[in-house]
Order: structure tokens, then C-alpha cells, then sequence
């Protein structure tokens, strides 16, 4: 059965793993975002988005950080977008990203058995 919830309102509602088990369709949608986050490159540039000067960057502010073309590092940050740990503000021709804190700091408390 699927329960309809994103990644994000996934890991939202659950209690920590070490309290209860989780669901096969929460633990699906929770597994989006790990894997998103499992890639080094995505990693990074989470670390180089929050970080960033006002918490938020554009993909001309992270092209310098990688041997990557520019439209590599859009697809990785659309990736983390879709994945609901970045938030995407068009201005003009650029998109901006900022990291989603409170969605970070609800995987935390899923994997981390902190109570919510």
C-alpha cells in the first residue's frame, strides 16, 4: 500500500527508528533522500549551499567548487531539490537553493532516536 507521502512528510510523522519499526512504504520515501545524500558530489554541495553566505546559493556560486559541468551540478542540486532536503527560488535566468534545515533535522531525529 502507498501512502501517498513525499520524502519529506515521511520523515516528518514517524517516531525514531528505535522506537517503533517504520512502514515499508515510509521507509521507500525516507531511502529517497539517503540516497540523494549518498552521492559525494550532493553531499558537497549541500555542505557548500548551507554554508554559503546567507544560507543560500546559486549554481554560478558553486560551478568553481567541482570539475563538473554546469549543468552536472544543476541536475545534482535538482536531485536534492526533488528530493525535499534543498529549497528552489527562481530569480531571473538563476535558481538559488537553500537547505531545507527543518527537513535535516527531522531525518536526524528518525535515524538518530531523538524524540520529536
Amino acid at each position: 500500500m502507498n501512502t501517498g507521502l513525499t520524502p519529506v512528510q515521511a520523515v516528518a510523522c514517524c517516531s525514531p527508528l528505535a522506537r517503533e519499526p517504520i512502514s515499508e512504504d515510509v521507509a521507500a520515501q525516507v531511502a529517497v533522500m539517503l540516497k540523494a545524500l549518498g552521492e559525494p558530489v550532493r553531499l558537497r554541495l549541500m555542505s557548500l549551499v548551507a554554508s554559503h553566505e546567507g544560507g543560500e546559493a546559486c549554481v554560478c556560486d558553486l560551478n568553481d567548487a567541482f570539475e563538473l559541468s554546469q549543468p552536472t551540478i544543476s541536475h545534482h542540486l535538482k536531485v536534492l531539490h526533488e528530493a525535499g532536503l534543498l529549497g528552489r527560488e527562481k530569480r531571473g535566468v538563476w535558481a538559488y537553493y537553500r537547505v531545507r534545515t527543518e527537513v535535516l533535522e527531522d531525518l536526524a531525529a528518525l535515524i538518530g532516536g531523538a524524540a520529536k
